[in-house]
């Protein structure tokens, strides 16, 4: 069965729009098809808004079920201490056969970032989406952001190309990344920071920049709408990010300036050690991931257990994403030792380096909890204050994780309201040092053998 739109039959037109493109960068908004586009961006947004309303309501209703109902449902007054072990462990095994014998890989692999290179085929979404749950639903610490990304982008190409068939690949490319835009956005709350994380994350460009960005910025707000809509026609909350009642920020000082150093710093550090040493252990899984992925989730399921243990809290302040727990730690600082805090990032940290090279999932919600753990640890020291401290603290280690500095900043000071704003600069020179520091931690790419010629000709004999 061969393509509607071969591509040698595609690649001269698709030189000559570039060409035009170049040329008259605001030509393709003043043409029909591009209207139309507009529209089905627009229906993409309600449909892809409330299906991912629907993920993130069926990851809550799963875990909700399986650590809260079923031990009460057993007779236990909670979750008794062990309860992670097997559940964690059939996670692991339910990942392990759905990235073994699914197509698609269950997803991209979290270790390496947070992938928006284009979107899954429709063979591949079961297996996104069956990952997400297993890994998500059962305890893992990962986030929910890169499922969704795959899961919108993948089901907006799907009904796309169903309806169009011979559309051009630039216009698939286009619906696909708006259904991405609807899908992130709903989860982050802001379409705008849905479109700062895309467009980094992408390294979209002018002039595709803005063809590219208007449809998705609209799915994204129509979807946001859809989204909160969702959220008061239920009662069951719409996902807000922003942390309330939090004590005002004061203004920054020098002293505050300088611990923006020291996290930015540390953070690098930290965020570069998760990752390495979860892209180190990523091959020794694939080669043996049904014995590897559960193995992983006990251990997961053991450090969570050892925080609970040692500190006397919650076992579930170790597990899962830290996007609902986030807002918890943050309004209950003051509850928290400086001791259970370094024991809560230790144990957060190692479980998600072992989730980052097993499961599915991304890596923005942990390393937000992580950072924002961190830096409260440190505000027990002269001279930081709690929320300043968090706040860049969120910010390093996102961007430490993500390479996305511009989205980090916005994380970590929409995540606070009003206060943002008042510790934004903060925030700018701890993701600034943390990105910088992270960049030198990590060995140069080999150059490439055109470019390593060019650089050796250019040696002087």
């Amino acid at each position: 069965m061969t393509s509607p739109n071969p591509p040698e039959r595609n690649e001269p037109r698709q030189r000559a729009a570039t060409a035009t493109l170049h040329s008259d960068p605001f030509g393709p908004l003043r043409t029909r098809g591009y209207l139309m586009l507009l529209v089905v961006a627009a229906l993409l947004g309600v449909v892809l808004a409330a299906g991912a309303y629907g993920f993130l309501q069926a990851v809550e209703q799963i875990q909700q079920a399986l650590f809260d109902d079923l031990p009460k449902g057993l007779g236990f007054d909670g979750p008794p201490v062990w309860w992670p072990l097997p559940l964690l462990g059939l996670s692991g095994l339910l990942v392990a056969l759905t990235v073994q014998y699914l197509p698609g890989n269950g997803g991209h692999q979290p270790a390496e970032g947070l992938n928006t290179k284009g979107a899954p085929s429709a063979a591949e979404l079961p297996g996104i989406l069956f990952a997400a749950l297993a890994s998500l639903g059962l305890g893992a610490v990962i986030g929910p952001e890169a499922p969704l990304i795959a899961l919108g982008g993948g089901i907006a190409l799907y009904a796309f190309r169903l309806l169009r068939p011979g559309s051009d690949a630039t216009t698939q490319a286009v619906v696909a990344a708006s259904g991405s835009f609807a899908a992130i956005s709903a989860l982050l709350g802001s379409p705008l920071l849905g479109a700062f994380l895309l467009m980094e994350a992408s390294g979209l460009a002018e002039p595709v920049l803005g063809i590219t960005l208007l449809p998705g910025l609209l799915a994204a707000g129509i979807g946001s709408l859809v989204f909160t809509g969702l959220g008061s026609w239920t009662g069951v909350g719409a996902g807000q990010l922003v942390i309330p009642s939090l004590p005002a920020a004061g203004r920054p000082d020098v002293a505050q300036f300088g611990w923006a150093l020291v996290i930015g710093v540390a953070a690098a550090a930290a965020g570069i050690g998760i990752q390495r040493l979860a892209l180190w252990l990523q091959p020794h899984v694939n080669s043996r991931r049904l014995v590897w992925t559960p193995l992983f989730g006990l251990a997961v399921a053991g450090l969570a257990i050892a925080y609970a243990e040692g500190t006397g809290n919650a076992f579930s302040q170790v597990l899962f994403s830290g996007q609902s727990a986030l807002p918890d730690l943050l309004l209950h600082a003051g509850d928290y030792t400086g001791g259970a805090l370094t024991l809560l990032v230790v144990c957060k940290g190692m479980a998600y380096c072992l989730c980052l090279a097993a499961f599915r999932g991304g890596p923005i919600f942990p390393a937000l909890f992580i950072g924002a753990a961190g830096g409260v640890a440190l505000s027990h020291l002269p001279g930081l204050p709690f929320v300043a401290a968090a706040a860049m603290g969120m910010g390093a280690m996102s961007v430490a994780l993500l390479r996305l500095p511009m989205t980090s900043v916005l994380l970590a000071t929409l995540l606070l309201g009003k206060d943002g704003v008042t510790v934004m600069p903060l925030v700018i020179v701890a993701v600034v040092v943390s990105h910088v520091t992270a960049s030198r931690l990590v060995p140069a790419p080999p150059a490439e053998p055109a470019a390593a010629a060019a650089a050796a000709a250019s040696v002087p004999g």
